[in-house]
């Protein structure tokens, strides 16, 4: 079993920046694959970024957040972390750390890929 707790949410303006943290804990923890989903009301689950372990750290993004959101991992510590910059009014929404992802690179961004799912935090820019 898994255990996520997300934290760093938070109101922000436009423009301004945020980061988010997520640590895990648990017997498959942490995993080669990990990333940050984002669901607003009345939407789908998006992902936000994936990062990947194995012989290096690969980094993915959904082409909203490129160039302004970066995610990052932290063994040692067991946390993976998503720094906002230059937010925008679109990124409001709950902000979901997600263990256990797909072996296949391409469906990174798949919330019904991963295995293990934190809370959430709520991030509102206004």
């Amino acid at each position: 079993h898994v255990q996520l707790v997300e934290s760093g949410g938070g109101t922000v303006q436009a423009g301004g920046s945020l980061t988010l943290s997520c640590v895990g804990s648990g017997t498959n923890y942490p995993s080669e694959c990990m990333g940050w989903f984002r669901q607003a009301p009345g939407k789908k689950r998006e992902g936000v970024a994936g990062i990947y372990t194995d012989g290096g750290n690969f980094k993915y993004y959904a082409d909203s957040v490129k160039g302004r959101f970066t995610i990052s991992r932290n063994n040692a510590k067991n946390t993976v972390d998503l720094q906002m910059s230059d937010v925008k009014l679109d990124d409001t929404a709950m902000y979901y750390c997600a263990s256990g992802g797909p072996y296949y690179r391409y469906i990174w961004s798949r919330a019904d890929q991963y295995n293990y799912w934190g809370q959430g935090t709520q991030v509102t820019v206004s």
